[in-house]
């Protein structure tokens, strides 16, 4: 192709490996398309009680949940605001750019932030958590805030560890987990685990449209949300809990709930809970042998140096020095009409993300795989040829 001439988008369905938002399955996305109703009539309400059943099972809770129109972010900031005080303490476990951004938050709300420092690459240090909480004898630190899966890194932070770190120290302060790269993707038990808020959002292992995210609270979370005097209206759980809906200070968005509907019944009856988990974590183990063989000739390596905590949803992949990875992507993309996910934070440019979770199977990853692996010959990326047979034998 000469410079004059305009780039072609590529013929064909684009194949959608990007770890947020996700591909939303055909019949969610034809559920969504449902016509305005009154959310207070019998027939949604029927609907909107029968997600929200859903939606505890997969968080294995018996507790609250509470809905909000907006990204996890969203839930995020209702989550702090509806459980601390202005000028109280938590503490963050550093795992990437999204520990990075809640602890940003919790500063611009008022709150004092302590950070348990980490390497990317590995991750947090679970003694580390023990000593930061023997530490606080005062018991100053109200919340220990972890994302479990972090996006960026592609790395899993094991939340037992961390609540066996509280119990074992006896501190009083309450878990808080981001699970929205997680939920849907690997295992989560939210009671068993004793998490005590969970933050979720629609579009990844749910597999809907970015819009809506929600908390799942525990009984000593609500008791924490009594005292609460950071300032909250539409986020504010008291006046959620007056309404027939127990969520939405306002308006609820009906089709969502059509379209959680059709994606619980796709997660908890089509496939059944367990054969979700078990997918993603066998789609993984394909995407990791791929990479570990590219990583040959001086090829592409994994962002996470701890195999004990790689990512069953997404994988993050440091590219060879002097290759850039936002080039790499955008050829994949305009070329192949791959889409993969970025570097974020001090990380753009650095790596590409393998999304891997929500609404893929076998030929999906082995198709994508292949592109990867097609774009990096015609890039020049050095690489040990051969990712796809690895991944193929993974899933053998």
């Amino acid at each position: 192709m000469s410079a004059s001439e305009t780039p072609r988008k590529p013929r064909g369905r684009q194949f959608f490996a990007n770890p947020g938002p996700t591909n939303i399955p055909d019949s969610v996305l034809l559920a969504t398309a449902h016509q305005t109703m009154d959310f207070n009539d019998p027939n949604f309400l029927e609907v909107y009680d029968g997600c929200i059943a859903g939606l505890k099972q997969v968080l294995r809770t018996q507790h609250e949940v509470f809905l909000y129109t907006g990204s996890g972010h969203a839930a995020w900031e209702a989550t702090l605001v509806n459980l601390l005080s202005p000028g109280e303490t938590v503490l963050i476990l550093e795992s990437g750019y999204f520990s990075d951004s809640w602890a940003q938050m919790a500063k611009d709300l008022g709150l004092e932030v302590q950070m348990v420092a980490a390497d990317w690459r590995r991750g947090v240090d679970i003694a580390d958590v023990r000593a930061a909480l023997a530490a606080d004898t005062a018991h100053a630190i109200k919340a220990v805030c972890v994302v479990h899966n972090e996006t960026a890194t592609g790395m899993m932070i094991p939340l037992p560890e961390v609540r066996a770190a509280l119990d074992a120290t006896g501190h009083p302060a309450l878990l808080l987990s981001d699970t929205i790269s997680s939920l849907g993707s690997l295992d989560y038990r939210m009671d068993e685990w004793g998490i005590d808020a969970c933050v979720g959002g629609s579009q990844k292992g749910l597999m809907l449209p970015t819009g809506m995210s929600f908390t799942g609270v525990s009984a000593k979370g609500m008791e924490a949300h009594k005292t609460s005097r950071l300032p909250k209206f539409y986020f504010n759980w008291s006046k959620m809990m007056t309404r027939r809906h127990r969520s939405f200070v306002g308006t609820v968005p009906i089709s969502f709930f059509y379209g959680l509907q059709e994606s619980l019944r796709l997660m908890l009856q089509e496939e059944g809970l367990d054969n979700v988990i078990a997918r993603h974590t066998r789609l993984a183990r394909a995407v990791r042998a791929a990479v570990q063989h590219w990583s040959g000739n001086n090829g592409p390596q994994f962002f996470c140096l701890n195999p004990a905590r790689y990512s069953d949803s997404v994988t993050a992949v440091m590219m060879p020095e002097g290759h850039d990875g936002d080039s790499f992507r955008a050829t994949a993309l305009q070329r192949f009409n791959l889409s993969l996910g970025g570097g974020l934070g001090p990380l753009g440019g650095k790596v590409f993300r393998i999304g891997h979770l929500g609404d893929l199977n076998e030929p999906m990853i082995l198709g994508t795989l292949a592109t990867i692996e097609l774009t990096m010959k015609v890039c020049g990326v050095p690489h040990q040829a051969g990712g796809v047979d690895a991944a193929l034998a993974a899933l053998g």
